[in-house]
């Protein structure tokens, strides 16, 4: 009893690094799925490019079955978790650092920390936006916006508009709002903290909605580079991660949402002047 006692003790002390681990295995393997084609029997190699807009033409759209949708919706739960894993990772640490000390103070009992609750609440966020994208991308493939075997857009026009709303959309209220909360993980566990495995839960949620809010346009991007472009799918991530940490995000997010409109309306010239 004594040695289950101090193994129990051992494991409660490394928890941070068990965590640090979990998250960079979770990554990992979900990177590894989008990389080796997310389940849909094609390379992502194949659906990959350095050009933009990418190559291709208008092709006529097959109809989804139940299984192809199941397993486009697990492509961008996936894709999710590899992308938006290391910038919340910086608060899942923090929320398992905060919780230890509340226990240390006696304000909450002693214990393992929910820290895997939090985690589901975000990824379950994740989820919901990944079955509005599914269904999105059903749409923008049946109305032949979106190529349905390279999974990006043939649409010049779409392509512009795209880039041009997501450069607007950095300057609006509401991205400043949710960028700042993820920005402030201090400031935001302060305000939402909430004892027990529920509250653990439904403050990862709440963390996962303020993430949504602030990147939702961009990974909407995926659209016109390519919902399986390698080169997109990583540049995005390293975006969000640089956005979320390094000094001075909420300039660098306003830049980036005028090089986008900028971009967009070359695409569009472009496009008027064929």
């Amino acid at each position: 009893m004594n040695h289950d006692r101090s193994v129990v003790e051992a494991l409660l002390r490394r928890e941070r690094i068990i965590v640090l681990i979990a998250l960079v295995l979770m990554t990992a393997l979900a990177w590894w799925w989008v990389a080796t084609g997310a389940g849909t029997g094609m390379s992502s190699w194949a659906m990959t490019t350095w050009k933009f807009p990418p190559p291709g033409h208008a092709a006529k759209a097959e109809s989804w079955t139940p299984r192809h949708a199941l397993v486009m919706f697990f492509m961008w739960w996936i894709m999710m978790i590899a992308m938006m894993t290391p910038s919340a990772s910086p608060m899942v640490l923090l929320y398992g650092r905060a919780y230890r000390h509340e226990q240390r103070q006696g304000k909450l009992p002693s214990g393992v920390v929910p820290t895997f609750a939090f985690v589901l609440g975000y990824l379950l966020c994740w989820a919901a936006f990944s079955a509005i994208a599914t269904g999105l991308q059903w749409a923008l493939e049946r109305s032949g916006l979106v190529h349905q075997m390279l999974m990006w857009s043939v649409s010049p026009f779409f392509t512009a508009g795209l880039l041009i709303a997501a450069g607007v959309y950095q300057f609006t209220p509401l991205k400043h709002v949710c960028l700042e909360h993820c920005r402030s993980p201090a400031h935001f566990l302060a305000e939402h903290f909430q004892p027990s495995t529920a509250g653990a839960l439904r403050l990862g949620l709440v963390h996962g909605f303020y993430c949504i809010g602030c990147c939702w346009f961009l990974m909407a991007l995926l659209f016109a580079g390519g919902v399986m472009n390698l080169v997109w799918i990583a540049g995005l991530a390293i975006y969000v991660l640089i956005e979320k940490v390094a000094p001075k995000g909420d300039l660098i997010s306003r830049a980036v949402g005028a090089a986008m409109v900028l971009v967009g309306l070359l695409v569009a010239a472009q496009t008027f002047g064929n």
